[in-house]
């Protein structure tokens, strides 16, 4: 699983020497003091092998603290994203955790713990249906075998046709009781995770729609989309603070990519781009939305307005407040 040189993409993670897994955030690399540098955020700690996993995942602020106290050198300004992030320059990379290859190998192996099971039968379920899953993967904690027996599995795909294919099959299958669709609980426990500025009826309603998520064997798990697709030159972007918005989508052909892409109908701003997962997808063309985000400039003179401008984006969202007619 380990290629150094292909380039980074979100949701792939890296390793380093020390023992730390980042998940990459931003396609590509960026340059800074002379060397060339991937985008993350630190997800694992490799700890006491005698524990049952290897790896300790943490949260943000952990994460932020323990690079202060241990590794300042991979806390890091983006001057591209006008942000502060983390970054691993390509020669302290060990490994380079694939996606890709991470999901043909549990495909090709007969050896499998609960999660990968379900995982390997969900696939086939897929599969049954015409889904073409050589160039989809699995991230997050499969990725790296952390797994948990009560871990949900994240896949990813990396062809947009196929990804909403995959969603197209999720939502027939949940009609045919073949999928299961998540429970109250189930939401009540998704909505308590991602922390959004919605209150649980909107983000419910958002979310069902979406049909990017769904149970299988009672473990839940969720479709994601990345273009795989090697970006042009980097544009720099400055903040320009907070602003919130109503608006019509115009442009939704981008909406499940990462980061999500919509066009709007207003005077001054032409995209809104949002960096968290949490409104991925949140809304279709003709729909009137309210957006509250981080104004954003680019050298080029184009104004964006950015929702997740930081890991938890505290105030921020997309909320449908009209649907199409």
């Amino acid at each position: 699983m380990s290629e150094l040189n292909k380039p980074y993409l979100p949701k792939d993670f890296i390793e380093t020497a020390e023992g730390l897994c980042f998940a990459v955030v931003q396609q590509g690399t960026e340059y800074c003091d002379g060397q060339e540098k991937v985008l993350c955020f630190l997800r694992y700690i490799k700890r006491d092998a005698e524990n049952n996993s290897p790896w300790h995942k943490v949260t943000t602020d952990p994460a932020n603290e323990y690079l202060r106290r241990h590794y300042p050198e991979y806390l890091h300004y983006s001057a591209m994203l006008d942000a502060h992030v983390h970054a691993v320059s390509t020669g302290r990379i060990v490994y380079h955790h694939s996606p890709r290859q991470r999901l043909q190998q549990v495909l090709s192996s007969q050896f499998h713990d609960k999660v990968e099971q379900d995982l390997y039968d969900l696939c086939l379920l897929f599969q049954q249906y015409g889904l073409d899953l050589t160039q989809a993967g699995v991230t997050g904690s499969i990725l790296i075998g952390a797994q948990k027996p009560n871990s949900d599995i994240d896949l990813v795909f990396y062809d947009q046709e196929q990804f909403h294919q995959a969603r197209a099959i999720t939502a027939e299958l949940i009609d045919k009781g073949q999928l299961g669709a998540l429970s109250d609980k189930d939401w009540q426990e998704s909505f308590a995770r991602r922390a959004c500025a919605l209150n649980l009826q909107e983000y419910v309603w958002h979310e069902c729609r979406k049909f990017n998520k769904a149970l299988f064997n009672g473990r839940k798990f969720d479709l994601n989309f990345i273009d795989g697709q090697v970006n042009a030159e980097p544009i720099v972007y400055h903040k320009y603070g907070e602003m919130t918005v109503q608006c019509k989508i115009i442009e939704d052909q981008h909406g499940f990519d990462y980061p999500a892409k919509f066009k709007i109908d207003h005077a001054d701003i032409e995209t809104v781009v949002c960096f968290t997962a949490t409104y991925t997808g949140q809304a279709f063309v003709g729909e009137t939305v309210e957006i509250a985000g981080l104004l954003e400039e680019a050298e080029n003179g184009s104004i964006r307005l950015v929702v997740g401008s930081t890991r938890e984006a505290p105030g921020e969202y997309i909320k449908v407040i009209k649907c199409s007619e």
